[in-house]
């Protein structure tokens, strides 16, 4: 009796919390397109601002013939607190309070950055010159960071009614922009790897080891969850599967099925033909009914079936970062064809999730069909290939709130995690008024970006293996 008064106590509302996140259906694949502008066009008029300072603070100092003051803890975290201002709240207020105005924000910043190209372009490249432009790598690490960000900020925000129910994951058919997280963590995987790179010398003793950590936290979750009695909706994965074993066995199977990475393209394409094949032809029914056996597949039928999809997709992830930062091929070329190389494929990978979504099977997360495939890629293309936009104005560097995630990507996403954990089970969101959510969101954002960036300014470094 004391145990289930506990249970209660410690998360009263888990049911209908469970069901504040089901039976959804998504938004549409342009209010995702308009939101995923938002995130990377924050951050590349940050940038442009950040290196407009930094010119201006080294003219002064030189005018004034002082000498560089030390970079201390101040300077650090005042910068810190302005790249959370100008780019995570930004994002928090669209996620929420002007979830309604998403297509107009995107457009002013798209037209923003336009009109900042064209009258700060010529200026800046004869001050900086040819050489202060970024490398396409340096791209990559800024879309990384912004897809933890905004991955961080959705599973807390998620649990209120501030955030829009269309945003939330959809139970079967459609996508909401946090669908596209899981498959867009194997994407941005997949494009730095070591198999990208085209590292083969890892025995398959030392890929067991790399995994464990994702093994355990696969484990360690499902402990903590019914441990706490905390909401777990099982529509998304299955009984007892989540992210971490899906990460886990992707990387697992790609260690197995060792493949050149020029060729895992058309090894992924041709996994996932034979996916849609298979899924087309009625597996798709049983993946979305509700009926589930005693045995541990059926139990977690969408957390093992969908794998097949999402090695698919990582293999594509390799041969895509090796053609873009490997072979001579592309490597050798400069700048401005990577960069259209980027743009091609986001506008090819778009094109290919509406006409797959309109006549072959509309995208499914909870399956990770073809379509929802192309979705990630369409979508996460379009993130870095704005982001390649800061390339055309010069700036000194990344910011220090990449600087900081970069650092400690596991790390934020595993304490994000544990905050949103904590805030569940110590508030009634769904009761929250609409401005008390947003004041939890803003501290817990704010919370996550200041420990992160301690732990970068101490040197800390979370790493497993």
């Amino acid at each position: 009796m004391e145990g289930r008064l506990l249970d209660k106590s410690l998360n009263p509302n888990k049911l209908l919390k469970e069901q504040f996140v089901s039976n959804l259906t998504g938004s549409s694949m342009l209010e995702i397109a308009a939101l995923s502008t938002i995130v990377p066009a924050l951050v590349v008029l940050r940038k442009w601002s950040s290196g407009d300072n930094a010119r201006r603070d080294a003219a002064k100092k030189s005018d004034d013939k002082v000498l560089p003051v030390r970079k201390d803890w101040m300077q650090y975290f005042s910068t810190l607190v302005v790249d959370y201002v100008t780019v995570v709240l930004p994002v928090l207020l669209v996620f929420t309070v002007f979830a309604e105005w998403a297509y107009i924000c995107a457009i002013s910043l798209v037209i923003l950055i336009f009109f900042y190209i064209i009258f700060k372009r010529p200026q800046s490249h004869l001050k900086a010159g040819l050489s202060k432009l970024p490398s396409l790598r340096a791209d990559v690490s800024s879309y990384r960071v912004s897809v933890v960000l905004v991955t961080c900020l959705c599973v807390l925000a998620v649990d209120f009614k501030i955030f829009p129910r269309r945003y939330a994951k959809a139970e079967t058919y459609g996508s909401g922009i946090m669908d596209l997280g899981v498959g867009s963590f194997v994407v941005t995987n997949a494009l730095v790897s070591r198999q990208a790179r085209n590292i083969t010398s890892m025995s398959f003793r030392t890929a067991l080891s790399s995994i464990s950590p994702l093994v355990f936290l696969g484990f360690a979750r499902i402990i903590s969850t019914a441990g706490v009695d905390y909401q777990v909706h099982v529509g998304e994965y299955g009984v007892h599967w989540n992210f971490f074993f899906t990460l886990a066995a992707v990387s697992i199977l790609t260690s197995i099925v060792r493949i050149h990475p020029k060729h895992c393209g058309l090894v992924g394409l041709l996994i996932l033909a034979g996916y849609q094949i298979w899924l087309s032809s009625g597996l798709n029914e049983y993946l979305i009914s509700d009926k589930r056996g005693a045995d541990i597949i059926s139990q977690n039928k969408e957390g093992v079936y969908s794998i097949f999809g999402y090695w698919g997709m990582f293999l594509i992830g390799v041969s895509l970062g090796y053609y873009l930062f490997v072979d001579n091929s592309l490597k050798g070329k400069n700048r401005n064809t990577q960069v259209v190389t980027v743009w091609v494929l986001a506008a090819s990978f778009w094109i290919l999730a509406i006409i797959l979504d309109s006549c072959i099977e509309r995208v499914s997360r909870r399956m990770c069909n073809f379509a929802y495939v192309m979705l990630v890629f369409g979508q996460n293309f379009q993130v870095l290939s704005i982001l390649t936009l800061a390339g055309f104005v010069s700036y000194e560097k990344n910011l220090v709130l990449e600087d900081a995630v970069n650092q400690n990507m596991l790390g934020s996403f595993l304490l994000a995690n544990i905050l949103t954990g904590l805030v569940n089970l110590s508030v009634d969101t769904l009761s929250a008024s609409s401005f008390s959510a947003f004041m939890i969101l803003s501290v817990y954002t704010f919370t996550l970006c200041m420990v992160t960036g301690l732990a970068h300014f101490l040197g800390v470094r979370m790493k497993f293996w």
